[in-house]
């Protein structure tokens, strides 16, 4: 019996590595496709940022990689000691389904702790930390902000098109002025140009020598500016302008803070001699409306701890949906894994859309997936280990 737990062990150990090494991947690729890829065939990043960038990318990916690892696992592993008959030569022997399946169901909540360190510190940290490699190559890559024949939209309010760069020298160049991301208002040109880059503050200067400008009113374009054009930004400021720490980018710790900061704001009413019914229910009103702002860092910290145990409920159900399919085939098993694993996040995503509707509880809803597939999970491993 101890040699059979052993294997099945090793089976599912070795599925899982495989399984999280793939998912971790095609997680990655999906990342880095989105926002390294364009930067490094560029040129403007090297390969040594983009190893860098990768590595701090895997504690992050790793929060989704390890469930729906720990599930295919188990669906394969199960699925082929199943058709294999080797359950059945179990059973004969005396063994039951419950007992080979608890060093696989320990594994899971040893899983769970890792998971937990990972959603809760690990993956917001290391996340963050690629957000500011990605900021601090866009500082000191700054020629690259003006890169040759290509629109150029990293500057807030303006697109740049930069016909020649030698690394100082500008020629051909046009800037559009731009309002509510897309529509254009005026435009500059100039033959040549300049621009430099201050180390000590990060202020990017171009120069833009005998320019000249046109205004779109009403539709028609009318001459405007002509002369030497000035334009300044500080590159650390624009760079970080949308790299703020989101709520999803932050650990449990921080969220707990910013929610204990928020809640010792609140303004609790204090009903003052003569105030009359309806300025008390407009104090409870504004104490209400105060509350549900806090109701995002709930759910995001509902949502960090929720899917720590997304691993044992994958592992609950997975062990007798891999004996009832019955089947060898690696492919049916990820299949049904890539359909659980949606089912989960769905959960999950409708929690935090409803983020701003108290009323449907959201922080409550991403522990319904947990709470469904134990249960069904905890049923079904009941029915295969008395062979229904």
């Amino acid at each position: 019996m101890k040699t059979l737990h052993t294997y099945l062990t090793r089976q599912v150990l070795a599925s899982l590595l495989l399984t999280v090494a793939v998912f971790t991947f095609v997680l990655l690729i999906g990342n880095v496709l989105k926002e390294i890829l364009a930067l490094l065939v560029g040129g403007q990043i090297g390969i040594g940022l983009v190893l860098r960038a990768v590595g701090l990318l895997i504690p992050f990916v790793l929060v989704y990689a390890l469930p729906m690892g720990m599930l295919t696992a188990t669906l394969l592993v199960f699925g082929r000691f199943s058709a294999d008959q080797e359950l059945t030569a179990a059973r004969a022997s005396g063994i039951s389904l419950l007992s080979l399946a608890a060093p696989i169901l320990l594994l899971s909540l040893a899983l769970c702790a890792v998971c937990a360190a990972v959603n809760l510190w690990i993956g917001p940290l290391s996340r963050v930390a690629y957000k500011d490699l990605l900021v601090e190559a866009r500082i000191k890559m700054a020629g690259s902000i003006l890169p040759e024949r290509r629109f150029v939209r990293d500057l807030p309010g303006f697109i740049f098109y930069i016909g020649r760069n030698d690394g100082r020298n500008l020629k051909d160049v046009k800037v559009y002025f731009i309002k509510d991301e897309t529509n254009v208002f005026a435009k500059i040109w100039a033959d040549r140009g300049f621009y430099e880059v201050n180390p000590t503050n990060n202020v990017l200067k171009l120069d833009l020598i005998d320019a000249r400008g046109v205004t779109l009113v009403n539709g028609q374009w009318h001459p405007g500016f002509r002369g030497e054009w000035i334009f300044e930004t500080n590159l650390t400021m624009m760079a970080r302008s949308e790299e703020s720490v989101s709520l999803t980018d932050m650990t449990f710790t921080q969220l707990a803070a910013e929610l204990r900061e928020l809640e010792s704001r609140l303004n609790f009413p204090t009903p003052k001699k003569g105030s009359t019914t309806a300025e008390l229910r407009a104090q409870m009103r504004s104490l209400k409306e105060q509350k549900d702002d806090l109701l995002p860092i709930r759910v995001q910290m509902n949502r960090q701890v929720a899917f720590s145990f997304a691993c044992l409920g994958f592992t609950l159900v997975g062990i007798p949906l891999g004996i009832r399919m019955h089947r060898r085939e690696t492919n049916v098993g990820v299949a049904v894994a890539l359909v659980l694993v949606l089912i989960y996040y769905s959960f999950i995503l409708i929690g935090q859309s409803l983020e701003t509707r108290p009323e449907w509880a959201p922080h409550l809803i991403v522990w319904l997936p947990d709470f469904i597939f134990q249960a069904v999970g905890a049923a079904l491993l009941w029915r295969a280990n008395r062979g229904i």
